[in-house]
């Protein structure tokens, strides 16, 4: 992986310079596929540069002490993340007593002092003496640009809380799995389904009918939803996503599927409290979509957000997403950025973090009931395969400039 500077956003490359220097826009390419897309300052990335230029390689025992002090590190940032800690000391423009910190974050001052031991040893803060002897402590602003609320698109803060809920989730039963082979049922995961959900329903605010839509089939689409056709969601949770598309295009109708009841029964009842009457919630495996005969060429869009990697039979759903999309009609689905082969994906630069959410979720929940286990690593090469076999054609990979963590496969009936 290199890093080039240029000066045009057209150049496709790892850092690009606005014209005025001040700020960058951070991209970690990834074959051909961009993973991560930042805004910070400009020096972060020379230090960066300088750093990783001169760094030498690790044995492995110093290689197993970082990992070590970076996985314990992740576990108390999520605690300050969902704490709301890091906002707190974000607000500071100066060091703060542990008494200050306490006092603002309503919190109890021995837990926050412990927590302050892990964030200053692993330097997410930086320890200062005050002038009574006290010890002060600084969120640096250049930390506080990822790890806060405030972040916005560029808040990694958020994604340190994945691990630790897999892990209270689901430990025990994938350690079961590696001994009878057995998947992993969704209602294992209450905490992380609604952790995901939140941070789905967050992007679909930011960016959804304002962004992604926009931009589907070169903008032609805006103009049919404006005028009104069929649209559903695979795998829509708790209906956000439609509930967002009902409002803006009142003229279209929309149905979302999903296997959840607790999840259908909410978004049904959010629809009928929001009054939308151009939008209904179906329960149903999505596999079984090529048999439901009252749905054949009924859409004209279909949409599944990061949905079908988790499906035990995942061709049988895109084949029942090709069965319900009329001629001609439309289909995005959305799906992370990684290749179908393990050495293809050696310098991912998330891999080691995909790969275990995969472990720990994606493949044994799509392994239940001898479901084949796909996995969030299934790659773009595989995806295009099925897609392919399941009918579709003229299949474009797309990169999503607010989405770095995925791809948009769209295709056409």
């Amino acid at each position: 992986m290199h890093t080039t500077y240029c000066m045009s956003s057209k150049i496709y490359g790892h850092i690009y310079i606005n014209s005025t220097f001040h700020l960058q826009i951070f991209r970690l390419r990834y074959k051909d596929s961009i993973i991560f897309r930042f805004d910070i300052p400009l020096f972060a990335q020379e230090l960066s540069m300088t750093e990783k230029s001169t760094k030498t390689p690790k044995s492995f025992s110093e290689k197993m002490i970082d990992i070590l002090n970076f996985g314990a590190l992740n576990l108390a940032m999520a605690i300050g993340y969902r704490t709301g800690l890091f906002d707190v000391m974000d607000a500071f423009d100066t060091p703060q007593s542990l008494k200050a910190i306490a006092n603002q974050a309503n919190l109890n001052a021995r837990y926050i002092k412990e927590w302050l031991g892990v964030m200053v040893s692993g330097e997410i803060v930086e320890l200062s003496i005050g002038e009574c002897g006290d010890n002060r402590f600084y969120l640096p602003k250049a930390h506080g640009d990822f790890i806060s609320r405030r972040a916005g698109n560029s808040n990694l803060g958020v994604y340190t809380q994945e691990i630790p809920l897999l892990t209270s989730c689901a430990m025990e039963a994938v350690i079961e799995g590696f001994i009878t082979g057995d998947g992993v049922a969704y209602n294992r995961y209450p905490k992380f389904q609604a952790f995901m959900s939140q941070l789905a329903d967050a992007k679909h605010r930011q960016v959804l009918v304002d962004k992604f839509l926009p931009s589907v089939d070169d903008g032609r689409l805006m103009g049919r939803l404006q005028s009104g056709i069929r649209v559903c969601d695979l795998g829509c949770a708790e209906g956000l996503a439609l509930m967002l598309m009902s409002k803006a295009f009142p003229n279209s109708s929309f149905v979302g599927i999903d296997i959840s009841q607790e999840a259908i029964e909410t978004a049904r009842s959010d629809a009928s409290t929001q009054a939308r009457d151009n939008l209904e919630f179906v329960l149903l495996d999505a596999a079984g979509l090529k048999d439901a005969l009252e749905f054949k060429d009924a859409f004209d869009y279909v949409t599944a957000f990061d949905a079908v990697h988790d499906q035990t039979r995942p061709l049988d759903v895109l084949q029942g997403i090709h069965f319900i999309l009329a001629p001609g009609g439309l289909f995005s689905m959305v799906d992370i950025a990684a290749r179908s082969n393990l050495a293809d994906n050696l310098d991912h630069p998330m891999g080691p973090f995909l790969y275990t959410v995969s472990l720990m979720h994606c493949m044994p929940v799509g392994m239940v009931d001898g479901g084949t286990g796909l996995g969030m690593m299934w790659g773009r090469e595989k995806a295009v395969k099925m897609l392919a076999k399941a009918g579709f054609e003229n299949i474009q990979v797309l990169e999503i400039s607010e989405d770095p963590f995925n791809l948009h496969y769209f295709c056409r009936k």
